[in-house]
């Protein structure tokens, strides 16, 4: 089994999420101080091109403990990397016309 490089970084622990009545997910607070921001736009915000970009992408998800995280992904980490690589060779148009 090959080993999967991770794609994003721990931001940190969130607020518990907030169900209704009905035991439905109304809500999910994340709060994050102007440096954190900051560092986000300076080391994690995706390249800009014709088709967008210029995103930062968090991911709030729930720990194997149960306590509600979130991550940002790292455009700049080994796992992109290879995803995009993965992803440019599978683009790559060959000479059939359809």
């Amino acid at each position: 089994m090959t080993e999967r490089k991770p794609d994003s970084v721990l931001v940190g622990w969130a607020d518990d999420p907030q169900f209704n009545d009905n035991n439905e997910l109304m809500s999910w607070r994340l709060k994050l101080k102007d440096h954190e921001l900051q560092e986000m736009l300076d080391k994690y915000l995706t390249q800009k091109s014709e088709r967008g970009g210029g995103n930062v992408y968090l991911t709030m998800f729930m720990s194997r403990s149960g306590k509600a995280c979130c991550r940002v992904y790292d455009p700049n980490s080994e796992g992109a990397k290879e995803a995009r690589e993965k992803k440019a060779a599978a683009n790559v148009s060959s000479d059939l016309p359809f």
